[in-house]
Parts: structure tokens; C-alpha cells; sequence
């Protein structure tokens, strides 16, 4: 294949759906083989059905549609052992590592009172150490490359916090950081290290029952159209959220050469949710 990144192999985690489908589709249409990593089961804290083991077959076949190789596998990234054996997987598939995407995140939410101690180590579990279990995966393969890039996924509330929150502006705010000491560490390696920071995105993290719930709970059973207003609000542009392609957008260009010398930034794809 041609493109920006031909010939690159890319692992993205909480690859099934959403922002994660939409990165690996996004980089095999560039030219990138991808290994796809995501957890495909319920975790328990979690108020919206996670992705499923269909999901991520669907993932497979639409990244297979665009001409792109794939090797998927379930795995847990809060779970170092099985992460490395997945990425172990598709290495010895492909023969290398290029890029590395610490895209797997959940989101619940509950008053900084009233928040269960399982909410909140489940959500720094998987965003937080699940982003550094995923890195310190890739390093050793980018390493035997030559080099590479490693985006993770931090938020607008990387940079500005929001009530109800407090264990996920927690964990992006530590992406933020992460990224930093990351960067500074592995630039001798010619290992790039970046973020990027959006604001709600339409993918089922945001649009499901009980987010519509919380910010609407004068409705008896909201949907997606009755919370626009409230999420237009959040973003200094006239939109209530941006698209999965939007990211996976940004995500590419940090990926690719035109940002070969891209390295410890912050790159907000938010419609001006952090100004």
C-alpha cells in the first residue's frame, strides 16, 4: 500500500469501536498494518455497554475493507502480561512496531463524596496505567525500529477539570504528564511521544443512556438529541462534540513524518473546550 505512513505497523488499543476503530481504519488507509488490541467484555463500573467481541470483528473487516492487514486480539490493558503477549502477536505477524496508540478508556462518573473506591481505581486502572502498561509494551519493539511514535489519549479534561470526574480528570490530567517525562526519556531513541486532547466525541462513550442522564436529569429518559445545547456549551465553537475522524485525523499527523520533529505536545482537537 501507499500513503503517509506505508509500510508502518500500528498498534491501537480500544480498538473495537469508537475513537479506537476509527484510529486503526484511519492509519491502514494511510498504509499502516495494525494490530488491534481491546478488552471486549463488561467491566462492572462501567454505567454503558462496552465493546464486544462482534465489535471488534467489525473492526477487522472495515479495516480489511480500506486494503489494510489486521491482527486482532483481546486483551486487557490493565493486565501487562496479556498486553505484551498481544503486541507480541502482531509483531511477530508483521515484524515490527512503528506506532503505538494508548487509546483505551472508560467513563463513569459520581460526586467526589460518593464515588466507590472500585469506580475510581477502575477508571485510573484502565486510562492511566493501561496507557502505561501500553507504552512500556511498544518500547522495546520501537526501540528494535529505530524509532517511532506513541500517542496517548488524554482529553480536554487533561487540561480543565469538570464536577462528577474527578477519577477521569485525574487519569488524563496524569496522561498529560506521562507523556511528558515519556517524551524527554525515550527522544534519544528517536521515540516521539505525543497527546491529543479532545472534547466529547459521538462515539457511545458520550452518547449512551446514562451520560444523557446526567445532563439532563429533568427528562425522564433523555437521548443524544436532548443533550446538544448542554455539550455546546462545553466547546468555545458551535458543536456539541466532534467526530471519531476528527482525532484519528490529528492522531495520523502525529504519526507520520510531517511531525517528525513533534515531540511532549499537547494537541487539543476540542473545538476550543480548553480556552
Amino acid at each position: 500500500m501507499t500513503g503517509r505512513i506505508a509500510g508502518r505497523v500500528a498498534l491501537v488499543t480500544g480498538a473495537a469501536r469508537g475513537q479506537g476503530r476509527s484510529h486503526a481504519v484511519r492509519l491502514a488507509e494511510e498504509g499502516a498494518a495494525v494490530i488491534a488490541v481491546d478488552i471486549c467484555r463488561q467491566i462492572d463500573s462501567v454505567p454503558y455497554r462496552l465493546a464486544t467481541s462482534a465489535d471488534l470483528e467489525r473492526t477487522v473487516d472495515e479495516v480489511r475493507a480500506v486494503g489494510g492487514r489486521i491482527v486482532a486480539v483481546e486483551a486487557d490493558v490493565r493486565d501487562p502480561v496479556a498486553l505484551g503477549a498481544a503486541v507480541g502477536t502482531g509483531v511477530e505477524e508483521f515484524g515490527r512496531l512503528d506506532i503505538a496508540c494508548a487509546n483505551a478508556g472508560i467513563l463513569s462518573f459520581a460526586g467526589a463524596g460518593e464515588m466507590g473506591q472500585t469506580t475510581w481505581q477502575d477508571v485510573i486502572d484502565v486510562n492511566l496505567t493501561g496507557a502505561w502498561n501500553t507504552a512500556q509494551a511498544a518500547i522495546p519493539h520501537l526501540t528494535g525500529a529505530g524509532g517511532g511514535s506513541i500517542v496517548l489519549t488524554s482529553s480536554a479534561a487533561g487540561l480543565r477539570a469538570r464536577p462528577n470526574l474527578a477519577h477521569y480528570v485525574t487519569a488524563k490530567h496524569g496522561l498529560t504528564g506521562m507523556m511528558r517525562s515519556l517524551a524527554i526519556e525515550l527522544a534519544p531513541r528517536m521515540i516521539r511521544v505525543n497527546c491529543v486532547l479532545p472534547t466529547g466525541v459521538d462515539t457511545d462513550m458520550v452518547t449512551n443512556p446514562a451520560m444523557c442522564a446526567l445532563f439532563r436529569p429533568d427528562l425522564p429518559s433523555p437521548g443524544p438529541d436532548d443533550i446538544r445545547e448542554r455539550c455546546r456549551e462545553m466547546n468555545a465553537m458551535p458543536v456539541p462534540w466532534v467526530e471519531v475522524r476528527d482525532v484519528s485525523n490529528a492522531v495520523l499527523f502525529l504519526t507520520s513524518d510531517e511531525a517528525r520533529y513533534v515531540t511532549g505536545a499537547l494537541l487539543p482537537v476540542d473545538a476550543g473546550a480548553t480556552l
